[in-house]
């Protein structure tokens, strides 16, 4: 039966759900921990800023390890390492499990963290080699509504278990979860060359240096942009850390372009599709992130909504993504990407600014619904299309170190989002005579609160639309969809399209 599946014309699929099956589970297991967090804190008797840990730990792993091991499996094969990388998840997920202090729980998510870093490295790039060029834009899509299909069940999930079974649970589930997701990978995805198992030439090398330095920029980044607004952003170790990143990068740039086999080719960088789509997609998520992240504040400690209620209030919105993604996917296989990206940014640019003209102290819910709904839709509509077109031009030999990348500018941009809008409406709050902490939000200072929300969303909105700019100009100069090059590690240049 094995041996009919992977012969038949639809093994793709086989191989793409295999995938999205671990994708599911991943994003599940994110939402349902947080909802898990005070029943942690609560047993280990221990405060919110040490079980945050717990979270942060994980994504901190994750974003490090997202570029080096995407080219590992460019190099040994993705299959390999995707495989390795759900074993190691699940014995993380088993460890958490029976963790006997909070200790032993935090260095058992930083395992969890390696193996996910491990999946989601190399996944989507095993995914699209599995898929024709002319298909792409479906693959990325569908992935996209698997994404928030999790997005929604993970918090619902996560409430359940812990209800019924204890916080112990939500990482229980991973085991199981995880055994099945392992079977079903070692029986169905694809060896060989569509699996990225290149051999040749100077693929064949492993950057360590590169993967060391890429990986210390972004835990400093990511460490120092986290903690910027509590420590303040003038204080030593902000600044410290901060000029740390900045020399990294000069001596990661500097060591990529002469090395023989770079871990990320930076060169890719010069082409035009490449280099705007990377920049216009970390304007996307870095514009879009923030609504998710403060309006639940707006929603129960202005407008005075419980937990539960908010939570079906997100679901709008994260099914317009779900419903979306496919769809644009689609159509961008057929019309191209220019008029999908262009026109996703500018509806999520839209939401941002009727946000930042129009929230009031009292909104009534629908339009904080169907802003959200706005933003979420314009990126379904900007997502897959964007991404196909930075994959588009690169040799499918990078297909698990490019896919890693744009992983990897949806996650930054979703931390440096968070971190800029919390500091403005602090800082706004401050100028009101109100403590500058989101903790401190209640009714009686919504005045201030609101206004510090208002400016956020006009950063953000002047964000995107600088993304759109750059988008239009983007797509000027390339009227047709590109074709992606047949060999080689760089794509040669043709005309208006590379420059």
């Amino acid at each position: 039966m094995i041996q009919r599946i992977t012969s038949s014309r639809g093994f793709k699929w086989w191989n793409f759900w295999t995938i999205a099956t671990g994708t599911f589970f991943s994003v599940v297991d994110h939402g349902s921990v947080l909802i898990a967090l005070p029943g942690i804190e609560s047993h280990f008797d221990a405060t919110l800023e040490s079980v945050q840990w717990v979270v942060v730990a994980y994504a901190l792993v994750i974003s490090v390890l997202l570029l080096p091991m995407g080219r590992l499996g460019d190099v040994i094969g993705r299959r390999q390492v995707y495989i390795l990388g759900t074993a190691i998840f699940v014995a993380g997920s088993l460890g958490a499990t029976f963790s006997p202090s909070l200790g032993v729980l935090i260095a058992m998510r930083v395992l969890q963290g390696i193996g996910a870093g491990m999946v989601q490295g190399c996944g989507m790039g095993m995914m699209l080699a599995s898929f024709p060029d002319s298909e792409r834009g479906k693959a990325l899509g569908t992935h996209l509504s698997v994404v928030g299909l999790g997005a929604i069940a993970g918090p619902a999930m996560g409430g359940f278990l812990v209800a019924w079974f204890g916080w112990q649970s939500v990482f229980f589930v991973n085991v199981p979860a995880g055994c099945l997701v392992l079977v079903l990978s070692w029986l169905l995805l694809e060896r060989g060359a569509g699996a990225g198992e290149y051999r040749q030439g100077r693929n064949d090398a492993f950057d360590w240096t590169g993967a060391a330095v890429s990986g210390a920029i972004l835990l400093v980044l990511l460490v120092v942009v986290g903690n910027g607004n509590g420590l303040g952003w003038r204080s030593a170790p902000v600044i410290v850390g901060g000029s740390a990143v900045v020399l990294l990068m000069a001596v990661f740039v500097w060591w990529e372009l002469r090395v023989r086999a770079p871990m990320l080719d930076l060169r890719l960088f010069a082409n035009r599709i490449f280099g705007i789509g990377a920049a216009a997609a970390w304007l996307s998520f870095f514009g879009s992130s923030a609504a998710r992240f403060m309006m639940p504040f707006y929603l129960q400690r202005v407008l005075g909504y419980q937990p539960e209620q908010v939570g079906l209030m997100m679901i709008p919105a994260a099914l317009c993504m779900v419903i979306l993604g496919p769809l644009s996917g689609r159509l961008s296989d057929r019309i191209g990407w220019q008029a999908l990206t262009v026109g996703g940014l500018a509806l999520t640019a839209a939401g941002a600014f009727v946000l930042a003209f129009a929230l009031q102290e009292r909104s009534p819910v629908w339009f904080v619904i169907a802003t959200m709904m706005m933003q979420s839709s314009g990126t379904g509509l900007f997502n897959s299309p964007n991404s196909s077109s930075i994959i588009s031009v690169v040799d499918r030999s990078r297909y698990g170190v490019v896919s890693a990348l744009t992983q990897l500018i949806r996650n930054s941009a979703n931390v440096v989002s968070v971190a800029v809008a919390t500091t403005i409406v602090v800082s706004t709050m401050a100028t009101y005579g109100v403590e500058p902490k989101l903790e401190a939000v209640n009714p009686e200072v919504a005045t201030a609160f609101v206004a510090g929300l208002r400016w956020a969303f006009l950063a953000m909105g002047c964000a995107l639309a600088t993304g759109v700019a750059i988008s239009i100009y983007r797509a000027i100069g390339n009227r047709r969809p590109a074709i992606p090059p047949q060999s080689g590690d760089v794509p040669a240049t043709t005309g208006a399209s590379d420059n």
